[in-house]
């Protein structure tokens, strides 16, 4: 079976992701954290909702998958959006969209217990060698940074990886039993309603400057990097096994780091490019491990004929 399609959206979305970063920071200029992010948020969702709804498109049907949706919700967009924003106050964004691909890691544990994923050999080693390409792409950051201002950084952006992989699981989950544009919708806006209310309470929203440049990045973030991305995401994730396409979130340091020189004048060094060929070398073997998997387990496979 080849997944040429499902790859060119994986693709697409990470290079649409490592915009998240760059585009937060320039927002946060205009607006508190929690504000944009619920912003963020309730666009990106409202506007998969009026295209799903333009489109005749069924809203979720039982309760079980609106609860797994506010799961999703909760996780991916309330959690993963509260430590984006904030973290993108102490940390670099280049370096902000490294750190966070933590979250194939936390995922494939969470994957392994609960969706019974169970990746061969070369399939781990390549998760590793990912995770290891990434550590060496933050390399002089990470040595380089020792004030609080760092360590909170990324302590957000381990809260945002944490819910972005419990919500990725429940996605898969719901993968190909839910229309994607209303379920993905659905979650934006119910994450967002947290989100919402913390920002309600806590911050001072009057601040908000709704400058040219503050509404171009609102919009660009909330629709295409957030629901046109979420899109894609969820549409993959019916034809492929979620390590598999969550190995390709290593490609966006990759892209984050070239967003960096072209934009922020960031000028990578040794370690990076080392990385990334380390990183690509990772999402080459998962690739190669669920395909050998899968032909494995194909009836007129040779190798399954033989355990016949």
């Amino acid at each position: 079976m080849t997944h040429i399609g499902a790859t060119l959206r994986l693709v697409l979305v990470m290079a649409l992701w490592a915009g998240c970063f760059p585009l937060i920071a320039l927002g946060l200029d205009s607006a508190p954290h929690l504000a944009f992010a619920s912003m963020r948020a309730v666009l990106a969702g409202a506007g998969l909702l009026v295209l799903g709804g333009l489109l005749g498109r069924p809203l979720p049907a039982s309760s079980q998958t609106w609860a797994l949706l506010a799961l999703a919700g909760l996780g991916t967009t309330t959690l993963g959006f509260i430590g984006m924003f904030h973290a993108a106050e102490f940390v670099a964004p280049g370096l902000a969209t490294v750190i966070a691909n933590v979250q194939p890691l936390l995922a494939a544990i969470l994957a392994y217990i609960f969706l019974a994923e169970r990746p061969g050999r070369k399939g781990a080693v390549g998760l590793v060698m990912g995770f290891s390409g990434i550590v060496a792409i933050a390399w002089p950051g990470l040595v380089s940074s020792g004030s609080n201002g760092y360590t909170v950084g990324i302590a957000y952006i381990l809260l945002a990886a944490t819910g972005v992989a419990v919500g990725n699981v429940v996605m898969k989950r719901l993968a190909g039993k839910v229309d994607e544009l209303m379920a993905m919708g659905v979650q934006l806006v119910i994450g967002g309603i947290p989100l919402a209310l913390l920002s309600l309470s806590t911050e001072d929203i009057s601040r908000i400057a709704w400058s040219t440049n503050f509404v171009l990045a609102l919009v660009t973030l909330s629709l295409f990097v957030t629901a046109f991305a979420f899109w894609l995401w969820f549409s993959a994730l019916k034809e492929t096994e979620l390590n598999r396409a969550n190995a390709f979130t290593f490609l966006v340091p990759i892209f984050g780091l070239s967003l960096g020189v072209a934009f922020f004048g960031e000028r990578p060094g040794w370690s990076a490019v080392v990385g990334g060929a380390i990183a690509l070398l990772g999402i080459a073997l998962v690739q190669r491990d669920a395909h050998d998997r899968e032909m494995r387990a194909t009836p007129t496979h040779p190798m399954a004929s033989e355990r016949r």
